[in-house]
């Protein structure tokens, strides 16, 4: 959970700000994995923060739901042009990714429990125009 915060503070995911009263925030929550080498045994435990989303409602809180992700198809094509031009490919393990789209609506979410800062009870995270969740 610390390295999931850290990260998201280092890319400046979202600034504190206090929530005026004709906003309302979303609630934040943690999903919890855990990564195995390739042989099968363990290798570390995963935490991710993600907001509510689903707690907002179409044409009111947002008007669009779209997130940028690489399709398989996009892969094989690589894959393709790597082995008839033989390109050299490495492979890596990335601790954490982030999704960066134009958030159009100002999204506002509960500071995660346990991590915020000594801030009054109606301060909230909005979230910079860059953060997909």
């Amino acid at each position: 959970m610390n390295t999931e915060m850290e990260a998201l503070e280092k890319n400046k995911t979202w600034e504190l700000v206090a929530l005026q009263d004709a906003k309302k925030s979303v609630g934040c929550k943690w999903l919890f994995s855990v990564k195995y080498k390739v042989d099968g045994t363990f290798e570390r435990y995963k935490a991710r923060l993600v907001p509510k989303g689903f707690t907002q409602t179409y044409g009111i809180d947002y008007s669009e739901n779209f997130g940028p992700m690489a399709k398989m198809n996009t892969f094989q094509v690589i894959l393709s042009l790597a082995t008839n031009y033989e390109w050299e490919l490495q492979q890596f393990d990335m601790k954490v990714a982030f999704l960066h789209g134009d958030l159009e609506e100002e999204i506002y979410m509960e500071i995660p429990s346990g991590y915020g800062k000594k801030v009054a009870d109606n301060f909230v995270c909005r979230l910079k125009r860059h953060y997909m969740g």
